[in-house]
């Protein structure tokens, strides 16, 4: 049997219901079948009943609740029905078998807010999937600049190292050369001052040579050799045997 019927909420909305209901006779025993047949005048009497009772105990469940709650009680409802009219039925000689709510809806005007409701909540949802979505993306690639920056600055910190190391072991090798050659020149009784000018006039080649268009400048006066000759002795001073790691 289907039932369709109204009920109203404790926030006063319209609710309307959809049911089927499936039931028997309780069981073959003399009472029974006395009470299914003489219970009510007749057939009409009997649905009529049966459906105010259901009726009625529906709406005073749904009475009890508000309309945001009434669709996810589907089933407390079916089991409310059950337990209130069952033992009922029990005494006209039936059995409830089931009870479904196949369809439960509301007034337009609330079908309606609800629909903007749900399309407002799976915007927001797009809304708030979009930015996670956009800050794990901003969040990863700046993971991925910040780990470029520190890979950049370890291998520009390694090659700092090595240069420094490669700068230390040149002018380690450049002073170990310049005390052989000092040593050897001192055993040859000459002036050590040769090194010094020889390295002088490296350098300004080197200048000539490699100086991609610059231009030098140098003093080729007497009193700017003298002062040239003066530098080169009083370096040549410091570099002395002691200062060079001999002795005499």
């Amino acid at each position: 049997m289907e039932l369709e019927f109204q009920a109203i909420t404790v926030d006063q909305a319209n609710v309307y219901f959809k049911a089927m209901l499936l039931y028997s006779v309780y069981n073959q025993e003399e009472e029974t079948i006395k009470n299914v047949a003489f219970k009510f005048m007749d057939e009409r009497s009997f649905m009529q009943a049966l459906v105010r009772t259901i009726e009625g105990s529906i709406r005073g469940f749904v009475a009890t609740k508000r309309q945001s709650e009434v669709l996810g009680l589907r089933r407390d409802i079916t089991e409310h029905v059950k337990e209130q009219i069952d033992l009922t039925l029990e005494q006209w000689g039936f059995h409830l078998l089931d009870l479904q709510m196949n369809d439960i809806t509301f007034d337009e005007a609330i079908m309606r807010s609800m629909a903007q409701v749900v399309a407002s909540n799976n915007l927001k949802a797009a809304a708030e999937n979009e930015g996670q979505a956009l800050l794990i993306t901003k969040t990863k690639a700046a993971e991925a600049d910040g780990n470029a920056i520190k890979i950049a600055a370890e291998a520009e910190r390694q090659a700092a190292q090595l240069r420094g190391k490669g700068v230390a072991l040149f002018r380690e090798e450049v002073a170990k050369g310049m005390s052989l050659a000092a040593r050897e020149m001192q055993q040859a009784n000459m002036d050590t001052s040769v090194i010094l000018f020889s390295m002088w006039v490296e350098g300004i080649k080197n200048f000539a040579e490699n100086g991609k268009g610059n231009v030098i400048f140098l003093d080729g006066s007497s009193e700017g050799m003298e002062k040239t000759m003066k530098q080169l002795m009083g370096l040549n001073q410091m570099m002395g045997p002691e200062n060079m790691g001999f002795k005499k």
